[in-house]
């Protein structure tokens, strides 16, 4: 291929790839340090972008062979502007029967798109907060877990349903 033929197969690819996501409104991750610790917060400022049209919501996570555990807990709370909360307590799973990591990658990483809610209408205007804790507690112990590894970043996700 000659370079500029690269180059232009490199732009029209790149095109094709953002095209792909356009039910994205909002999608950011944030780094965890070398663990998750129980106490850490991951929080996400959303200000989304039509108060009459209904969105999906998403936990996304990336991690590594070093998560030990087959399931998630999370407690995910949402932050109206005008101060009402709503905080959940989920659980995903992470693995399948045999201890293989569920998620997309070829690598080492696995990347898992997790539903939070469905059909959210953010229908007071002005910033939202998202806050993100694991809950993860190991059989038969009454305390939790208090260094989760194999969490490298924990995102958050807005999308525009698909039609159908």
């Amino acid at each position: 291929m000659k370079p500029s033929s690269a180059v232009l197969f490199s732009i029209v690819f790149s095109l094709v790839l953002a095209s792909c996501d356009s039910n994205r409104v909002f999608d950011s991750y944030k780094s965890v340090p070398q663990s998750w610790h129980k106490d850490s917060v991951v929080s996400f400022k959303v200000n989304p972008p039509d108060s009459t049209k209904a969105y999906n919501l998403f936990v996304n996570l990336r991690n590594t062979n070093q998560y030990k555990y087959n399931n998630l807990f999370l407690i995910v709370e949402m932050v109206f502007p005008h101060g009402k909360t709503i905080k959940d307590t989920l659980e995903y799973r992470m693995a399948d029967p045999s201890g293989k990591l569920l998620g997309e990658g070829i690598t080492g990483v696995k990347e898992n798109k997790l539903w939070y809610k469905e059909q959210v209408v953010f229908n007071e205007t002005g910033e939202y907060k998202v806050n993100i804790q694991h809950a993860m507690r190991e059989n038969g112990k009454v305390n939790g877990v208090v260094e989760l590894e194999g969490i490298t970043d924990v995102g958050f996700r807005i999308e525009k349903p698909q039609n159908k």
